[in-house]
């Protein structure tokens, strides 16, 4: 709120430099937030496909968390008023693989419940295929027609 405050005052005083700048930093800090919470729903897709890899299975339970999930993100994702999307594929792709660490690290309390430690269960699964996988989710629903 500081920001709106100080950018309505350098507005009222012709600074448009000034101005901009606290425009930049609002834009980061939405963005910021945004990415934060792609990157909790992508470690809920990259947990469930974890488990599905190492466990060779899975569950109607899984299943939907995967979906709802992939359908939070693409959400978050969208911009409204300016079209387009916030995060590139290759941002997308990257925030998975920061992802990964904590999904693997859950996964590791889940899978055959809980008989891996996370540097065990990585060993089980194959990261890059995992982040492709779930990357793959997200950009298959993205284009999907609107019905």
């Amino acid at each position: 709120m500081e920001e709106i405050l100080e950018l309505k005052e350098l507005l009222l005083k012709g600074d448009i430099r000034g101005s901009l700048a606290i425009v930049e930093d609002l834009e980061e800090m939405g963005k910021s937030g945004i990415i934060s919470n792609i990157r909790s729903y992508a470690v809920i897709v990259l947990l469930h496909l974890i488990k599905q890899q190492a466990e060779n299975r899975t569950t109607r339970s899984w299943d939907v968390s995967i979906r709802n999930s992939v359908r939070e993100i693409q959400l978050k994702n969208k911009r409204r008023k300016a079209k387009g999307y916030y995060l590139s594929e290759d941002e997308l792709r990257e925030t998975l693989e920061q992802a990964y660490p904590n999904a693997l690290d859950t996964a590791s309390l889940e899978v055959e419940e809980g008989r891996y430690q996370p540097e065990e269960l990585e060993k089980k699964v194959n990261q890059t295929d995992i982040v492709e996988q779930a990357l793959g989710l997200i950009l298959a629903f993205k284009n999907q027609p609107k019905g």
